[in-house]
């Protein structure tokens, strides 16, 4: 075993991981694997916050605008967030630290530039102002709830996430029964909503469709094109969120790094989450390759796999009941399609369509807000105050909740409350952001972590298409939004 300074001598030095702008990581074994029933979670909030983005509003709205034929870039988007989240997850599991404290560790100045590309894409309340605008139209409220609700809304889970006593747990819990509900309506979906011209639009879609790509892809706006592919999954820094969730459910190196706890109900530590190494002798590499092949298949079950199948889903249905080239804009075309199943399928079908927009955009909202609260904290801790007694990450971790609140009362206050153009500059900006750390993944998992546990192979071609994607896409949205200009 590995001295891990119990016996009051000094721990060994990692010399693998640099220790140019953070404290050196120490030599620490690999806790033994866990199976997949008590690994399955991390996936699952991920999961939570892609199906409100992407899958529940932009792509079934361009699935209105342009038909079915841009099925395969809504399928290539997920799969290859696929690979970047497990890139994600590798650092963590080999080191417990999150990926964006690799990153501070490649060059200093990542810390403050990532909290600058967390913050800004997602500062903005669309989700949570979706979610009360699905919540009116399935009461038939008037349109001037939306911002009380939607207010009230940001405060209960601020309030929710600052009572938890160890918050991973708890958002865990609410993510699971919103997820559950989600699974529900989309079997629903399946077996009771759509047709069978519904499914022979979808093949023809993967098939006979393929050559009008081009004439689609140009019929959409770049800014929005830009975020539905940056939100087929995920998208942006609420990928890099998977290594603050799979640390604090005690995924592998995870397990040995403190949890985010309420400063009210937990117990603090007021360490920073500077992570370990493990030497790569025989027992250790035989954890590692269990932890990974676990991770994966969480990974891809959980989100490349229902993630691209409610993505098709929600595409078909609006689709189906919206058409084609229809006037609604912006997030009228949620009403409407509730409206059209309301009238082609039963008066319970819109009702139950908008409730399950309500829980999808509820649970990517709790997912932004948590997640922005994590590497915020998370990245002040580890860069700034590491020596700080009064400023712990969980605490930390709750200020930025509040102000994240509170701005999002403000912008709504202020007038700025339309869902769908608050999520297209959200997702827009986050497609930048994915571009920046698909480069720097491969920097960290290839050229700090040794080979026998780095990036490689396959995954390796994936992720510098990762760079060609994102890259591609931010470059085309600079060049036609700074043409505008001139």
């Amino acid at each position: 075993m590995v001295n891990q300074a119990g016996d009051g001598t000094s721990p060994q030095i990692a010399p693998e991981i640099s220790s140019l702008n953070l404290p050196p990581a120490t030599y620490r074994d690999l806790p033994e694997p866990l199976p997949l029933k008590k690994v399955i979670g991390p996936s699952v909030l991920l999961l939570a916050g892609s199906i409100g983005s992407g899958e529940f509003v932009l792509w079934p709205y361009i699935s209105t605008q342009t038909g079915l034929a841009l099925v395969w870039l809504a399928t290539i988007g997920i799969l290859t967030q696929y690979y970047l989240n497990m890139e994600i997850t590798r650092y963590t599991l080999a080191t417990g630290e999150t990926a964006v404290t690799g990153f501070t560790r490649l060059w200093k100045p990542w810390s403050w530039l990532f909290i600058i590309m967390a913050v800004i894409p997602w500062m903005w309340p669309g989700w949570a102002t979706g979610s009360s605008t699905a919540l009116t139209y399935a009461f038939g409220l008037s349109n001037g709830a939306v911002i009380p609700i939607t207010i009230a809304s940001l405060v209960l889970i601020g309030i929710v996430l600052t009572v938890s006593p160890v918050v991973y747990k708890t958002v865990e819990k609410i993510q699971f029964f919103l997820v559950a509900l989600i699974l529900v309506f989309m079997l629903y979906m399946i077996f009771g909503l759509l047709n069978g011209s519904s499914w022979t639009a979808l093949l023809a879609g993967f098939t006979t469709e393929i050559p009008k790509i081009p004439s689609a892809i140009g019929s959409i706006p770049t800014a929005l094109l830009l975020g539905a592919i940056a939100f087929a999954g995920a998208g942006g820094v609420m990928n890099l969120a998977q290594s603050n969730w799979v640390r604090d459910k005690g995924l592998g190196m995870g397990a040995h790094l403190p949890k985010i706890v309420s400063p009210i109900t937990g117990q603090e530590t007021t360490s920073a989450s500077i992570g370990y190494f493990f030497p790569q002798d025989e027992a250790n590499m035989r954890r590692w390759q269990g932890w990974w092949r676990v991770a994966d298949r969480e990974q891809f079950i959980t989100f490349f796999v229902l993630g691209l199948i409610a993505i098709l889903l929600f595409m078909m249905l609006a689709f189906t009941y919206v058409g084609v080239g229809g006037t609604a804009q912006n997030f009228d075309f949620v009403r409407l399609l509730g409206e059209s199943l309301n009238a082609k399928v039963g008066t319970w079908a819109g009702p139950a369509f908008w409730f399950t927009g309500v829980a999808v955009l509820l649970s990517t909202n709790l997912t932004v807000v948590d997640m922005i609260g994590r590497i915020v904290a998370d990245i002040v801790k580890a860069n700034w105050l590491r020596d700080s007694h009064a400023w712990t990450e969980s605490r930390l971790y709750f200020l930025v909740v509040w102000l994240m609140v509170i701005f999002g009362s403000v912008i709504l206050l202020a007038g700025v409350s339309q869902p769908l153009v608050l999520l297209v500059i959200a997702s827009a900006l986050n497609g930048l952001v994915m571009f920046v750390y698909s480069v720097l993944l491969i920097k960290l998992n290839r050229g700090m972590l040794p080979k026998a546990i780095g990036l490689g192979g396959v995954r390796y071609v994936a992720v510098m298409w990762a760079v060609v994607f994102y890259g591609g896409f931010s470059i085309y949205l600079i060049i036609t939004q700074f043409g505008k200009l001139f």
